[in-house]
């Protein structure tokens, strides 16, 4: 019994390592279709062979990279941008990535592009890259990118306005990848018959003549050649006064009376003078008649004469000094009443006289200045007085009511203020209408030259939108604001330095109605 016990524990053992290394035969040599089932052995193939194509063969190679290429673009048509850690649109390909920003942060707008490998930011010198920007109107534009600090920077800035397509072709070790999206700012859609419905007209980009002005502030004076400051002449009291400020007077016109006892005493003196006169008269005539009748000497004759001749000068003088003082011949008895009269036709412009007051001969009563014609006295600084010549024509304009008028420059100081630094230039204006009122303030606007200029629209045309000076090209159906770089304008035409082209067709008149609609559309920035 005990040699029997072993003896079958060894058959037992025998027997299990006689299965166990069946059963290892079987899996070693085994297909794996018959150990795992057919469909999930034919995909694992079909991974295999995608995952290593160079154990499958050339043709199964070729066939798995034409599959990629197809892959890759049925996966390009299919990228959508997401925001990048930058700010900029990310467009991702396997484990390539590019961003794109446009920064204009202390520079003027340029493309900035970051690029990635598995999410990681690559060195921008292991990819190149180009953008190509299509525009409403204009020729594609090629920007070519360089190295700089960790991103690839564009070599052309990015004018406004940021509305255009995008198409980016990038390289990165051996392979080429493709992107592009479309951004619209500034932009509205319009028919020709929406553009007739608002009354809006359209014009085309030329060369215009524009007159290149100097414009210089004024202000309206009285013509001093025409203004006169009345004073009496004789101190007097006022008895009554006839004209106000204000009034409108007539040359001659009575304008206040006064009792003057100075005035009286030069009309007595008159009335003697003339009674003296006469008796001079008579007694030359007497003496003259004696004389021719061998009476008298001839000595008396000749006495009478001279006596005669100064008695009449002495009148005359009396009378000349009366009506130097603006006096009249005494009427009646009344030898003290003055009259005040206006020495020129014109307005009232100050008063200061009162029935009862005591005046000075020398008291300013009234002032009268003829309106008919003003002065504009403009402030010219030294570095203008080279455009400023007497004889050029102006225009002078007013901002208080929508008045023009046209006229010469007729005066320009020949000494600069020592303060100032200006000059005056003075110009006689016509006021027929009394329209220009002194100290009226004015701007002045001198013709300098005319020049040709390549590039010109309407000053009408011009909007404002967001900080820009713009109008808004046309192109088929669309409607853009296209910022402006203005030059010299003339108020009809302005100077185009850059933003349009001769050929472009813009909006001309009531072109506002456009800027509500951008309103309306809510206009973006968007980078």
């Amino acid at each position: 019994m005990a040699s029997t016990i072993p003896r079958k524990q060894w058959l037992m053992i025998a027997a299990v390592v006689v299965v166990g290394l069946a059963v290892a035969g079987l899996i070693l040599s085994g297909s794996p279709g018959k150990s795992g089932g057919e469909g999930h052995g034919e995909s694992h193939q079909d991974a295999s062979a995608h995952a290593d194509p160079e154990h499958h063969g050339e043709a199964l190679a070729e066939e798995h990279e034409e599959a990629d290429e197809h892959a890759d673009e049925e996966h390009h048509e299919a990228v959508v941008p997401t925001k990048g850690e930058h700010g900029g649109k990310l467009f991702t390909e396997g484990d390539y990535a590019l961003e794109v920003t446009i920064f204009e942060e202390d520079v003027e707008p340029q493309f900035r592009l970051y690029t990635y490998l598995g999410g990681k930011l690559l060195d921008p010198a292991a990819s190149t890259a180009q953008v190509t920007l299509s525009r409403l109107g204009r020729a594609p534009q090629l920007i070519s990118f360089n190295k700089e600090n960790d991103y690839l920077r564009g070599d052309a800035a990015v004018v406004e306005p940021h509305s255009f397509q995008v198409s980016i072709g990038a390289k990165h070790s051996g392979k080429s990848y493709s992107f592009g999206y479309e951004q619209v700012e500034a932009r509205v859609t319009m028919t020709d018959a929406q553009l007739e419905q608002g009354g809006v007209t359209l014009a085309i980009v030329g060369p215009a003549k524009i007159a290149s002005t100097l414009q210089v502030l004024g202000e309206v004076r009285y013509n001093g050649d025409r203004t006169v400051q009345v004073t009496p002449q004789l101190a007097g009291r006022v008895d009554s006064v006839a004209a106000s400020a204000g009034d409108t007077v007539r040359k001659g016109q009575v304008l206040a009376k006064i009792s003057s006892q100075a005035l009286a005493e030069l009309r007595g003196e008159l009335l003697a003078a003339q009674q003296r006169s006469a008796l001079a008269r008579t007694t030359y005539a007497r003496e003259k008649q004696l004389w021719e009748e061998k009476i008298s000497a001839e000595q008396d004759f000749l006495q009478a004469q001279v006596a005669m001749q100064e008695a009449a000068i002495a009148v005359q003088r009396l009378q000349q000094q009366i009506a130097s003082l603006g006096g009249a011949p005494a009427k009646g008895q009344n030898l003290t009443e003055f009259e005040i009269r206006a020495p020129i036709d014109g307005v009232i412009t100050s008063k200061s006289i009162s029935v009862g007051e005591v005046l000075k001969e020398d008291s300013a009563v009234f002032t009268i200045s003829d309106l008919s014609t003003v002065w504009v006295d403009s402030i010219v600084a030294a570095k203008d007085l080279g455009v400023i010549a007497e004889g050029q024509k102006v225009v002078v304009s007013s901002s208080a009511f929508a008045a023009t008028a046209e006229g010469t420059i007729s005066y320009v100081s020949a000494l600069v203020g020592a303060q100032t630094r200006s000059a005056t230039a003075r110009i006689v204006l016509v006021n027929p209408d009394r329209v220009w009122r002194p100290g009226l303030p004015v701007t002045v606007e001198v013709l300098a030259e005319e020049k040709d200029v390549p590039v010109a629209v309407a000053v009408e045309a011009i909007q404002t939108v967001r900080d820009w000076q713009v109008v808004f090209g046309r192109f088929d159906n669309q409607l853009e604001a296209r910022p402006l770089e203005l030059g010299k304008s003339d108020g009809r035409f302005v100077e185009v330095i850059s933003g349009l082209q001769v050929g472009d067709r813009y909006a001309l008149k009531n072109s506002f109605l456009i800027k509500a609609e951008l309103g309306k559309a809510g206009a973006s920035h968007d980078h």
